[in-house]
């Protein structure tokens, strides 16, 4: 093969057959090369798509979840009075609702899902005889909605028509409407404008009603126009009218315009992620504030952009997480291709050599090493964007990447193959010689540049949404310097253990431990080091994650469960303590915008308002330890009950303060259901469970500590610890309770209460953790996880084959001197575990040690319902890096058996006299 070369060269020519004939040779190594070529093409290509299209899925569950009306862009006019027997005043509104849509911004037009456009008049107090026998003061409106045959279902009548000259206005209501008013179909009715009569007001118009509908879908978009056409708005006090609004026809509308009432507009737009490109987030914000600036003098209202910056901002900051994960697993891969270049060249080091005492120039073995990795590695790139390209998501933007790496990896032979040539022959395994000063500066150099990259993230943060490459690579920088570090600090450890060896008896522990502390493993050790720790800080940052979840849920829901209501009967608790799995119930009492007073007669200070809380603080403490919660109660809330004098209270930062600078510190005065109570500061906490996560104004009381009096404060809520509770039994408990106080209590009111809310940890710990950016996150922590702990193992391998033809020799050379298979493989454990031990080691605390570098400056608050995010040890991390190890060890060892098993003893021999 060397001669037909040789004369193809001779004739100027490069052929193709003569460099697929010397990859088919060293087929193996070059299938390696590859194989890695193709896993970096596919990772550039098919990640951009996976995580574009986890980003789409959050999206579309996240405003999936926001309530239909905040996804409402909605365009309305004020009251316009029709000019002189203009007829077609509504049609011409009504022909807006298209002209509107066709001038939005093309991202948010995409996203326009349905759309509505209503008419209507003022409202005007109406009255009949249907209204005075139930003593009824209501103000109704007349609305024109197109579409509502469709969306609504005749109970009663007709749908209203344009009635002729001088007959009633037709009208049709809503059957719960028309209950509530005391309608029915044919009652007859005249509206005037409210209020005394002035010169310019409307003539009064004859309604009579001629339909009765109900919703085909009552939770149909259809239906949330304000005021709502489905039922009555009650009235806000005494002396205000119900207020209602009928349907009416359009022409009619038209009709009353004409005779002086004006009427109002509105054009509503809803809009959902189907049409939404992920991409185009920013676009789309930009798109509805340029609908604001562009409302052409209508009014404009759209709640959309709230939820969307919220969402953007979680995905920025995914990003920036899966941006860091990303350097990691790409610099380890960079590692990997460096250390297969290097094997190939090593072991093509003969070949090398022989070229050169032919006549070959210096850079002779390069170019072919060049020419060869060209023949691999493109179609390797090739195959690998292509299988990339099949993954679910939109492609993003990373042919340059894909090119660039594959012209990274066909390079990296050529540059190993020079550095081989370059260092001759003779042994390659030693460390004692003192490292070259060129070496040494760019060891300290890498020391020195990871120490300014850690200040520069500390001073400067990093840019949420914005990858700045020197930042983003503090994680594998810090890898890279702490493998240098193990790298030049581990063989004096060995060596010392070598010679404790040499005193004892057998070979194996001193020749294992001697070979260990004078192998040269700088750059395998550092890809390892990579790899695990990047691996590392993946798990010991989801962790972390998902404790601080844990603290945010039971920040909301500080027990198995919560229930909320208005005011709720004291013996509900024991009722509560009687049902099925629950083990114990609590009272708890939230009132917000309480004022502070100096005295018990209520001289109120100028001091903010304060949201107040009590507990009962040892029956709180005994419900989280049977929760099982992350919640510590105050020391200040446990005081027993009888105690006199002001309540011991736990209060914000912000209230201390000001009650010290108002000179109240000493005692001071709060108000809850009306009742005063004197309290003192007691204790100081910047947040309380069952409070607000933005709370900074408030006073939590002992419930225990309470003083007696004849109005007792009562329970707003009760928090219950158990097992396999039934939340509809504790929601009918609670309405019990609710109900049972409102009418038997002292206070009793007339409209039945609204239904308690019972919230429980499982469901809001699952909230806290679902929706928005988190699957994106999951899966890059589970993705850096799983791909730094293969490619971790990957490079172990490298490792022990890079050392596997000086191994085999000394193997082949002892076994003829005697040493056992048995012996061997103690040997080969011996020689081993110190690598792999500190490999994985140091990769373990640099993973531990990068969230506690960069947690603060990641925004994963976003991921925890707003709560910091704080790493801690975790025990399940020293068993996992044992666990790592003994398999990293054990996959070492079965290469090392395999490798040998491909090459007799005698072979070994001859190829190490060749080498």
């Amino acid at each position: 093969m060397e001669r037909r070369d040789e004369r193809e060269r001779g004739r100027g020519v490069v052929s193709i057959g003569a460099v697929a004939r010397r990859v088919r040779a060293h087929g193996g190594q070059f299938l390696l090369l590859a194989a890695l070529t193709l896993v970096v093409t596919l990772l550039v290509s098919g990640m951009p798509r996976v995580v574009n299209g986890h980003i789409q899925e959050g999206l579309r569950a996240y405003l999936g979840a926001v309530p239909p009306q905040q996804r409402d862009v909605t365009y309305s006019t004020g009251p316009i009075a029709a000019p002189d027997n203009d007829t077609s005043l509504v049609a011409a509104h009504q022909g807006d609702l298209a002209t509107l849509e066709a001038g939005m911004p093309p991202v948010v037009r995409r996203m326009v899902e349905r759309r509505w456009f209503t008419g209507e008049t003022t409202a005007g107090r109406v009255v009949g005889p249907d209204l005075a026998a139930k003593n009824l003061m209501v103000d109704l409106g007349l609305r024109a909605v197109p579409g509502i045959e469709e969306a609504g279902r005749l109970v009663e009548g007709r749908w209203p028509a344009d009635a002729p000259k001088g007959q009633p206005t037709q009208v049709a209501l809503a059957t719960d409407a028309a209950a509530k008013l005391n309608l029915r179909l044919g009652s007859r009715l005249t509206l005037g404008q409210p209020g005394p009569p002035t010169p310019d007001a409307p003539p009064p118009t004859q309604v009579t009603v001629v339909g009765l509908f109900q919703p085909r879908e009552a939770a149909d978009g259809f239906w949330d126009g304000l005021p709502p056409l489905l039922r009555v708005v009650e009235p806000v006090g005494d002396g205000q009218p119900v207020i209602a609004v009928g349907v009416v026809d359009g022409a009619a509308l038209n009709r009353q315009a004409v005779a002086g009432w004006p009427l109002t507009f509105s054009w509503r737009y809803r809009l959902g992620a189907d049409g939404m490109d992920a991409r185009e987030l920013d676009q789309v914000l930009d798109g509805l504030q340029q609908l604001s600036r562009e409302a052409a003098g209508r009014n404009l209202v759209q709640g959309l952009d709230i939820p969307l910056r919220q969402f953007s901002a979680e995905v920025e900051s995914a990003r920036t997480v899966l941006g860091v994960i990303a350097a990691g697993v790409l610099a380890t891969l960079a590692g990997l291709v460096a250390l297969a270049a290097g094997l190939l060249a090593r072991r093509r080091r003969a070949e090398f050599a022989l070229l050169r005492a032919r006549g070959g120039a210096a850079t002779t073995g390069a170019g072919r090493s060049l020419a060869e990795a060209l023949l691999v590695a493109p179609p390797a790139a090739t195959l690998g964007w292509l299988v990339g390209n099949l993954a679910p998501g939109a492609p993003g933007e990373t042919l340059w990447l894909a090119v660039a790496a594959t012209v990274l990896v066909a390079f990296a032979l050529p540059v190993a193959t020079l550095a081989a040539s370059r260092a001759g022959a003779g042994r390659h395994d030693l460390v004692r010689a003192r490292p070259s000063a060129r070496r040494l500066t760019v060891e300290g150099g890498l020391l020195v540049l990871a120490g300014l990259a850690v200040v520069l993230l500390r001073r400067r943060g990093l840019t949420s949404g914005e990858v700045d490459p020197l930042l983003v690579s503090v994680p594998v920088l810090l890898a890279v310097a702490a493998a240098v570090v193990a790298m030049r600090l581990y063989p004096w450890p060995l060596r010392l253990a070598s010679r404790l060896a040499a005193r004892a008896r057998g070979s194996v522990a001193f020749l294992g431990t001697a070979r260990a502390g004078r192998s040269v493993v700088a750059v395998p050790l550092v890809v390892v080091v990579l790899a695990i720790a990047t691996a590392a800080f993946c798990a010991v940052t989801a962790a972390g994650i998902e404790a601080s979840r844990d603290r945010a849920a039971s920040r909301v829901v500080p027990a198995d469960a919560l229930i909320l209501g208005d005011r709720i009967a004291p013996e509900t608790g024991a009722e509560l303590e009687r049902l099925p799995g629950v083990r114990a119930a609590s009272p708890v009492l939230y009132e917000a915008g309480q004022r502070l007073a100096k005295d018990a007669i209520g001289t109120e200070t100028r001091l903010g308002g304060v949201t107040v809380l009590m507990v009962d603080g040892p029956a709180l403490a005994r419900i989280v330890r049977e929760s099982d919660v992350d919640v510590t109660v105050p020391a200040a809330l446990l005081a027993p009950a009888g105690g006199g004098g002001p309540l011991p209270a736990v209060v914000s930062p912000t209230v201390a303060a000001e009650l010290a600078d108002a000179g109240l510190d000493g005692s001071a005065f709060v108000s809850a259901q009306g009742q005063r109570y004197e309290f003192r500061v007691a204790g100081r906490a910047e947040s309380f469970p069952l409070l607000r996560a933005d709370s900074s104004r408030f006073v939590v009381l002992p419930w225990q500590s309470l003083p007696r009096r004849d109005y007792a404060a009562v329970p707003t809520g009760f928090l219950v610890a158990g097992d396999d509770l039934d939340g509809e039994a504790l929601r009918r408990a609670g309405d019990a309770g609710q109900s049972r106080f409102q009418t038997d209590g002292a206070v009793a009111g007339r409209e039945r209460p609204r239904g308690v809310q019972v919230l429980t940890f499982a469901d809001t710990r699952r909230q806290v953790g679902e929706g928005g950016a988190n699957a994106l996150l999951a899966f890059g922590f589970a993705a850096g996880a799983a791909g730094g702990t293969v490619l971790g193992l990957l490079a172990v391998a490298f490792t022990v084959l890079a050392g596997a033809r000086e191994r085999g020799q000394v193997l082949s050379r002892l076994r003829t001197l005697g040493l056992s298979r048995r012996q061997w493989r103690g040997l080969l454990l011996v020689e081993l575990a110190p690598l792999v031990g500190v490999s994985v080691v140091t990769g373990a605390l640099v993973g531990t040690a990068l969230p506690l570098l960069l947690t603060p400056v990641l925004g994963l608050s976003a991921f925890t319902g707003g709560v910091e995010v704080r790493v801690a040890f975790e025990p399940g991390l020293a068993a996992g890096v044992v666990a790592l190890g003994a398999l990293a060890l054990g996959f070492a060892v079965a290469v090392e058996a395999l490798n040998n098993r491909r090459t007799r003893l005698g072979e070994v021999l001859r190829l190490g006299e060749e080498s």
